[in-house]
């Protein structure tokens, strides 16, 4: 019995990589000669090394499901994309014998550190909840929607006016629980803080064009009591702007100016136990965006520096995607 599942929906592929840790997707065409030459290697690997919600591997019809394929930057099969925590790790396009070669490497990597983390095993762990800091989220999904986190092209991203000393653009991706929550003094450079002024401008273009419901911000300040006298408390975001759909980051002056897609207001209320915001957006208004930029305009008190931890984006992935059309590489022409 075959252990490959068939994708039938954007929907259906989104599910099984927000539960899955480790996804191994093939798009192919029925009528590609290399495409049928791949297939009973796919699912001999498939057989072997499928593990329920630990390791899965999904074929897709790029023919069949083309706002799959268009959604995911599918121009030419075979094609071979590996998810691992929701987020895209290795990608290869075409009959590339070399390229392949490295993704049957990065898998078995991949396959090695579930392993070694105790996740290989297939055993359910109850509640799926166990303590663990892996997918860690500051507050719970709107029922219906996804973590689409994954789907941010971190490559691409870019962060203004951020303290170089603590940590990057990626840490806000970071699927870990922040350092903060884990108790004493922190240690890790896990979040960010604005730098010479309470603004950021952050710049996230997605891998796919999505419907954003639900915009969950992070901000974990530490307490007088845990910071040296000479050291300023950072605030958590007070106002903040948000735009879709830019092909690039803003400039502060251009963003004071521009109208937003949507203004948040946050108070002290809107934070929960585990520092983060909830913000549910206008959801009409990030209908197929392919870009957002969160401009942090102030903070919540009278400081100069403002501290976000973790960002998630909640809502759909995966269709609607324009593209141009599918080249079956290993085909003659007109086939």
């Amino acid at each position: 019995m075959s252990t490959t599942v068939s994708i039938s929906s954007g929907a259906q592929l989104n599910e099984i990589i927000q539960k899955t840790k480790l996804v191994i997707a093939h798009f192919f065409t029925p009528s590609s000669g290399i495409c049928i030459q791949v297939a009973p290697i796919f699912e001999q690997l498939s057989q072997s090394l499928s593990r329920p919600d630990v390791v899965s591997f999904v074929k897709i019809d790029a023919d069949a499901r083309k706002d799959v394929a268009q959604a995911y930057f599918v121009v030419s099969v075979p094609a071979f994309i590996i998810f691992r925590n929701g987020s895209i790790i290795e990608k290869v396009q075409g009959a590339n014998p070399v390229k392949l070669q490295l993704v049957a490497k990065k898998l078995m990597t991949e396959i090695d550190k579930l392993e070694a983390d105790g996740d290989g095993s297939g055993e359910a762990n109850g509640s799926g909840s166990n303590g663990s800091s892996s997918n860690w989220r500051g507050a719970a999904l709107p029922r219906g929607y996804n973590d689409v986190t994954g789907q941010i092209e971190l490559q691409r991203c870019e962060l203004l006016n951020y303290d170089t000393e603590l940590g990057g653009v990626r840490v806000l991706f970071d699927s870990a629980k922040p350092s903060a929550l884990s108790g004493g003094k922190e240690t890790a450079k896990d979040w960010v803080e604005s730098d010479t002024d309470e603004q950021l401008m952050l710049f996230m273009p997605f891998q796919s064009m999505l419907k954003l419901h639900t915009l969950q911000i992070t901000s974990l300040p530490p307490s007088n009591d845990d910071e040296d006298d000479e050291e300023e408390v950072p605030m958590r975001p007070r106002t903040i702007k948000l735009f879709s759909n830019k092909p690039h980051n803003l400039g502060f002056d251009e963003a004071d100016d521009m109208a937003a897609t949507q203004v948040i207001e946050l108070s002290e209320k809107d934070w929960n136990a585990e520092g983060t915001a909830n913000i549910g957006l206008r959801y009409v208004k990030f209908q197929n965006i392919n870009s957002l930029v969160i401009f942090v305009v102030d903070g919540d008190g009278d400081g100069e520096k403002v501290r976000l931890d973790r960002i998630r984006l909640i809502g759909e992935a995966g269709e609607k995607r324009e593209m141009g059309k599918l080249e079956k590489i290993g085909d003659e022409p007109g086939e």
